[in-house]
């Protein structure tokens, strides 16, 4: 395995997790390839440029690059946009290609959808094996919409199909999001691969809470629960607004930025949210933090909470516990996986006010007693078995079978069509009209 080529259309793993698109795929994106790197494999990453400033070529570390693909204005296209550019976009990425030999890349990784359209035209040409990421799928969040939030369209779910038709291995989050893609695309088991996201250990540690407290200018006494992620319905942060209302003398941290269009989707929803649940004087709003911003607010914080309406893993859960801090969450997607129910954490069935107040008053109530330390310390145990090392593991051998398969099949079909009938540069893929 030389050199990976890794397509993220839509928000690139250089911008700032927690505003617009970012999140928790950008983390895995470039946390993947730099460990990749480590292990000797060249990665460039194609993403969309979405400002004048942005540089052709971004050299991130030894062995990384980002490719900054102009595709569309640089401003002002929202994502469910994107599907107009990728013509455009699969133009600059094909060019970037053709300036080096055949067979520069061994394998195309997408990640999303709008990548994957883009990553099996590229696969084609370039006669690699494509292996795609969903992190997350249309079916499974329009199953699970907030009130107020907008479901995915029609178009989404066809490109899917689509892309899992063609991919020729899949790598999800866990077994959970394995099971999705056979229920509602019938991807078939034997080509899909679980790599579990890691969490950088280096970062979020265990620290002192009353230094990280007056870091933040937060209170050293009173009990805090911290939101970290984009402020969109998917996400529900007004969930934890509404629950600390039934909760006196909690503290609410949401630290994110806008996301979306509904009235939610924005800081400003949420102020007047607070202000109408009489709670303004006990939220505190914090801009997207930088990683170490992150984790003094994990260890500040005595409780994280992920209420999402679907996630497919949940880094922020699994980051807050490597910091030694308790997470309540919805039992949803991913975070039965990244949160231990009852030893790391709780698990809420239901987004119900009455549950997850609960919930977060029982956690609290646990405070500096012995079980609350015993569960401060199940949490950084639990966090430190899932590393970017492991990861990088899954994904190695996913490229592995990948490949092997794709020659096999290449072998196949010259030994039945005949090198000498049909010349081709590649080999029809799955799915393929011959």
């Amino acid at each position: 395995m030389r050199r990976v080529a890794v397509l993220s259309v839509h928000t690139s793993p250089l911008a700032q997790p927690g505003t617009g698109d970012a999140g928790g795929m950008n983390v895995y994106v470039l946390q993947s390839a730099l460990h990749l790197a480590r292990r000797g494999v060249d990665v460039e990453v194609f993403t969309r440029a979405t400002s004048s400033a942005d540089p052709p070529v971004a050299h991130v570390a030894p062995g990384v690059l980002v490719r900054n693909v102009v595709a569309g204005p640089f401003e002002g296209l929202d994502k469910n946009d994107l599907p107009t550019q990728l013509c455009a976009f699969a133009a600059g990425v094909l060019r970037a290609e053709a300036a080096h030999e055949p067979g520069y890349y061994d394998v195309v990784h997408s990640h999303y959808w709008l990548s994957g359209q883009v990553g099996w035209l590229a696969a084609d040409r370039w006669a690699v094996p494509l292996v795609h990421t969903a992190h997350t799928l249309a079916g499974v969040k329009n199953a699970a919409l907030a009130a107020g939030d907008s479901p995915e369209p029609p178009m989404r779910s066809v490109g899917e199909q689509q892309v899992v038709d063609e991919a020729d291995r899949l790598i999800v989050n866990t077994e959970d999001e394995a099971d999705q893609l056979v229920a509602l695309h019938g991807a078939d088991p034997a080509g899909i691969d679980v790599a579990h996201p890691g969490v950088d250990l280096e970062v979020f540690r265990p620290g002192d809470k009353r230094q990280a407290r007056a870091a933040l200018g937060l209170s050293p006494d009173e009990p805090i629960v911290a939101f970290v992620g984009r402020i969109q319905p998917l996400k529900a942060p007004d969930i934890l607004l509404r629950a600390a209302a039934e909760l006196p003398g909690v503290r609410v941290v949401v630290a994110g930025g806008p996301s979306g269009s509904s009235g939610l989707a924005a800081p400003g929803g949420l102020v007047r949210l607070a202000a109408d649940l009489g709670i303004s004087d006990r939220v505190t709003f914090l801009p997207p933090q930088s990683r170490g911003n992150l984790a003094a607010l994990f260890r500040a914080a005595d409780l994280v909470a992920v209420p999402s309406y679907s996630e497919s893993f949940g880094l922020v859960a699994l980051e807050a516990q490597a910091c030694g801090t308790p997470v309540v969450a919805a039992a949803v997607g991913g975070l039965p996986v990244a949160v231990r129910d009852g030893v790391t954490g709780t698990l809420v069935a239901g987004h119900g006010i009455e549950a997850w107040s609960s919930a977060i008053g029982g956690l609290l109530r646990l405070g500096s007693g012995p079980r609350g330390w015993a569960m401060r310390r199940a949490a950084v145990a639990h966090a430190a078995t899932f590393s970017w090392e492991r990861t990088v593991d899954a994904q190695l051998a996913s490229y592995t079978n990948a490949i092997e398969d794709f020659a096999a099949a290449r072998g196949e079909r010259m030994r039945v069509v005949g090198a000498a009938r049909r010349p081709r540069r590649w080999p029809a893929r799955k799915g393929a009209r011959a």
